[in-house]
């Protein structure tokens, strides 16, 4: 978490470090990424960094957050707006329509999240940070659905939303190696859709 002496900044001073940020981590490999770029084009001294966020790492934890908080925001809202209107597996189908929807809006945003699936190590250090509050997500999701009998009784909610993001996260290759995140990758999604809802085993 950044120190307490950049939430005592300014708001304008806190935004251009911010955006400085984005810039750098979205056009660079965390590992190439440069502080003393973040703080030259953010206008500050390399030194008054270090007053402000621990390391680089620290930093970009605090992006991942303001990320993460974002998106949710997207989820939450269709989320709201869909509830009641589709049953489970289609309103499923709306909550991954949301994540396109907010790469698609944030594109900045998007390589910033996307080094995480290159970099295991980073991935292993950051993620876990927002992992459990993207199962809570969907654990939510999957009891609502099992009270109204939409899914098997003996599912476990937590067990099938770690399942999800998994799978998930285990696509993310397919999904962006066109460059870009938009609804054609629905069909990859809905194969992931087909999957959970239907397993493996042929139908009769």
């Amino acid at each position: 978490m950044p120190k307490d002496t950049f939430f005592n900044l300014p708001e304008e001073k806190r935004q251009r470090i911010i955006e400085a940020a984005i810039d750098e981590f979205a056009t660079h490999p965390f590992q190439q990424a440069r502080v003393t770029a973040i703080a030259d084009q953010a206008g500050i001294a390399k030194g008054s960094f270090y007053q402000y966020f621990a390391d680089k790492k620290d930093l970009y934890t605090y992006l991942m957050g303001l990320m993460f908080q974002k998106k949710i925001s997207y989820l939450n809202q269709d989320l709201m707006e869909n509830r009641g209107k589709y049953p489970f597996f289609q309103l499923l189908r709306e909550v991954f329509i949301s994540g396109i929807r907010f790469a698609k809006e944030n594109p900045r945003l998007v390589p910033i999240g996307m080094m995480l699936v290159n970099d295991k190590q980073l991935y292993h250090e950051i993620f876990g940070h927002y992992e459990d509050a993207s199962i809570e997500f969907f654990r939510k999701m999957l009891e609502e659905a099992k009270d109204q009998g939409e899914i098997d009784p003996v599912i476990d909610p937590k067990l099938a939303a770690t399942m999800l993001i998994g799978m998930l996260y285990s696509l993310t290759d397919f999904l962006i190696e066109d460059g870009k995140l938009d609804l054609d990758d629905m069909a990859i999604i809905d194969q992931m859709l087909y999957f959970a809802e239907n397993g493996l085993k042929k139908k009769d």
